[in-house]
């Protein structure tokens, strides 16, 4: 072995034994004495049931999964980052996501967060969302029927819109609106009662002073 070589050897045994002296030394300072981290950094977190189940999901962007049905995942892309709930069979219950970004426009897309709860291995049933964007601007509650477990509707949203209206939605088992009340961006305010085609069948204003 050449001076040269057991030089270079030895410097290398020397850097590595500092970076596992520095890895340890670093792990045990941010441990507790009952085995507690003050901090954990991960991309994804499992939590699961004893018997392997998957009941909950933390997770960033990249590693959040696609739809889970009874331990089944199908392609689903979702830009967001956050948590998804699972029920006892493995499937997707509902979960909380978040997410905004600039397009290569510099456009924001993408922008809100979302927590929702689902019927039993179907659609959503109650919704908290708020979205501000390039495209969406609105913030609510929505609760709606599932009825077939494909097909939605939705029976009562109170919340703002995209023009800045707040208002109290409330439909029938259709999804048909049948009650309205809003109020506008410049303070106006009415009552709108509809029938099952849509059609405004009585309205209440205030009465001018």
């Amino acid at each position: 072995m050449t001076g040269k070589l057991q030089r270079y050897l030895s410097l290398y045994a020397a850097v590595l034994s500092t970076v596992i002296a520095t890895t340890a030394f670093t792990g045990a300072a941010n441990t507790k004495a009952d085995g507690a981290f003050d901090e954990l950094t991960v991309r994804r977190i499992n939590v699961v049931e004893p018997n392997g189940v998957l009941r909950m999901v933390i997770s960033d962007h990249a590693k959040l999964p696609g739809i889970i049905v009874r331990g089944k995942e199908r392609s689903f892309a979702r830009p967001q980052a956050g948590m998804l709930f699972y029920n006892d069979d493995g499937s997707e219950t509902g979960g909380l996501i978040f997410g905004g970004r600039k397009n290569d426009k510099g456009e924001v897309v993408d922008a809100g967060g979302s927590l929702s709860f689902d019927r039993y291995e179907a659609n959503q049933i109650v919704q908290l969302m708020g979205v501000d964007d390039k495209e969406d601007r609105f913030a609510g509650l929505v609760v709606s029927d599932s009825p077939t477990g494909t097909e939605v509707h939705r029976r009562a949203w109170i919340g703002r819109n995209d023009d800045g209206t707040a208002s109290l939605e409330l439909r029938d088992a259709k999804g048909k609106r049948r009650l309205v009340m809003q109020v506008s961006a410049e303070g106006a305010a009415k009552v709108q009662f509809l029938d099952e085609k849509g059609a405004v069948v009585n309205e209440l204003t205030p009465n001018p002073r």
